[in-house]
């Protein structure tokens, strides 16, 4: 199913279900159908599941701008408007993260109950003066140079630390190839822009300003968003935030955690447990 977005861009999202609405955002470089072990499971259990593909992945359009993460909020944005939901959940994985809470501060929070913030990359990854932990702008321009040189190679050096399977996560070589054809299916040119988009990108503000519930999941083992520069600090930033940091998990732990991250009841009863301490679960 699509919709035409506030450029005109038409976007493809999948909807199952009935129920209460939970909106998967999925990470950059990925299409909805990263979040297969996610949907069945809150399907079965009363949930409307939606998902969708983010321009220049899976089967939306394939524009040439559009990919700052005001653009992409918007569309997130659009999605909402699309179907009239109200009470919604919103899932974000990495950049996906990133969309909801500039969603959240662009859009308002009427049509939104909660938010879990999966392996995000917030509040902001870039080294500035006052983020002088971030990245420098030497090692971001290394990654773009990497990809563009071989993006395969890049790609396919990136799935053992993604996974942890070298810390022990049960993830069989047949599941990270399928993870590395996804992003393989990506545009090139949305995947330098949105790794660009990312990497720029500061939602610190818009962190401060959420008002509903929020669950934040990470994993202690995370290579592409190291917790102590992104989970832990945007728990510290949420007014209203339980905090979950799974030991030896890595940036895909929406597959390698899966049956940890479906099973807690802030997630599996729409984050009912929300608000409690930002250290919770450490």
């Amino acid at each position: 199913m699509y919709f035409e977005s506030h450029d005109g861009t038409r976007i493809a999202y999948e909807d199952y279900g009935r129920g209460a609405p939970i909106v998967f955002v999925a990470g950059a470089m990925l299409p909805a159908d990263m979040w297969e072990y996610q949907i069945p499971y809150f399907v079965e259990r009363g949930y409307r599941c939606v998902a969708i593909d983010r321009r220049g992945h899976g089967r939306s359009d394939r524009p040439s701008d559009g990919y700052g993460i005001d653009s992409t909020a918007d569309d997130l944005a659009a999605l909402l408007d699309h179907l009239d939901l109200t009470g919604v959940t919103l899932v974000g994985h990495s950049m996906g993260g990133a969309e909801v809470a500039r969603c959240l501060a662009r859009h308002g929070e009427d049509r939104v109950a909660r938010a879990v913030f999966l392996s995000a990359v917030l509040p902001l990854l870039k080294q500035t003066d006052d983020n002088p932990q971030g990245m420098p702008q030497a090692a971001f321009d290394g990654l773009v140079a990497a990809v563009r040189a071989d993006r395969p190679k890049w790609l396919a050096r990136q799935s053992q630390l993604y996974f942890t399977t070298h810390l022990g996560s049960d993830v069989s070589p047949e599941q990270m190839d399928v993870t590395y054809r996804q992003c393989l299916s990506t545009a090139p040119w949305a995947m330098l822009k949105t790794q660009e988009a990312c990497f720029h990108a500061d939602n610190r503000a818009a962190l401060r300003g959420i008002g509903v519930p929020a669950l934040v999941v990470h994993g202690d083992a995370d290579f592409s968003a190291p917790v102590e520069l992104t989970g832990r600090r945007t728990a510290e930033l949420l007014p209203e935030c339980t905090y979950l940091e799974y030991p030896a998990a890595g940036h895909g732990l929406y597959v390698s955690h899966a049956e940890q991250f479906n099973g807690p009841a802030e997630v599996r009863d729409g984050l009912t447990q929300a608000g409690g301490s930002p250290t919770a679960g450490r």
